[in-house]
């Protein structure tokens, strides 16, 4: 997280969230929100931290992401937490990911914010390739959550969006050749409905960290999606900055009719 707030601005910033979120009530919410978690190796190195730590306290941002998001009445989050070719870092960093992705999940399946508020959480991408112990924790907290009907959580870890594609066309080619499909019948939403987030499409995507670009995530889903991108690290990423953006999106969707 972001460095602490004297207790004038921490009242500040409180009356100034109760302000927006008042007003982001009296429109429409956002349901599907994609995060690209951009920035947690420079913000540790800001700090005079090694990689890992702003890892950790990119976690910690995203316990209060779910947070933020259930009282604003965000129905699902996607967060991109580590792709394909996020393989080929320092195996000491990409170790430690591991580590900390095992940690968090299995931290998730005990949650009582997760269990009492029934939220659903799933890992998204080619896990496969994930280390079995870390393949154990995914297991866990989806097998744990399976039957949740609150709100959603989606990790995207191992994840590429081409690669995404590439599953989904395969699967409905299978389905094509056992005779479960029609090949006339593939279409766009058969297509979505093989996609890992099956159909689900993110109304908005948010990234931190200042670069502007997608970056290989949901790549099919966010043909129509609102894009923000904020220069803030998503360890510092704040209460305020993902309300402010809230704000933003409704403001555009109100400006283009959408």
């Amino acid at each position: 997280m972001g460095f602490p707030l004297t207790p004038l601005k921490r009242l500040v910033y409180r009356a100034y969230e109760r302000q927006l979120i008042k007003e982001i009530r009296e429109a429409e919410v956002p349901g599907h929100v994609g995060f690209i978690m951009d920035g947690n190796r420079r913000h540790a190195q800001a700090r005079g931290e090694l990689p890992w730590e702003g890892h950790r306290h990119g976690s910690e941002t995203v316990e209060a992401l779910v947070e933020w998001g259930r009282e604003i009445g965000v129905k699902t989050l996607t967060m991109y937490a580590f792709s394909t070719e996020n393989f080929q870092r320092a195996e000491e960093e990409v170790d430690g990911l591991m580590a900390l992705f095992a940690a968090r999940l299995s931290h998730l399946a005990e949650d009582a914010r997760i269990l009492d508020n029934r939220v659903r959480v799933r890992v998204l991408g080619r896990t496969e390739m994930l280390p079995a112990y870390v393949q154990q924790a995914v297991e866990r907290i989806e097998s744990t959550t399976k039957d949740f009907d609150g709100s959603k959580l989606n990790f995207c870890i191992a994840y590429g969006g081409r690669q995404e594609i590439l599953d989904a066309f395969q699967a409905i080619i299978d389905k094509v050749e056992r005779g479960e499909l029609a090949r006339e019948a593939v279409d766009e939403r058969v297509l979505g409905e093989h996609l890992y987030t099956a159909g689900d499409d993110p109304d908005l995507i948010i990234r931190t960290g200042g670069e502007s670009r997608l970056s290989n995530f949901l790549l099919y889903q966010a043909a129509y999606s609102e894009l923000f991108f904020t220069d803030v690290h998503f360890p510092s990423f704040r209460k305020v900055d993902f309300l402010r953006i809230l704000r933003s999106y409704q403001q555009r969707k109100r400006r283009f009719g959408k």
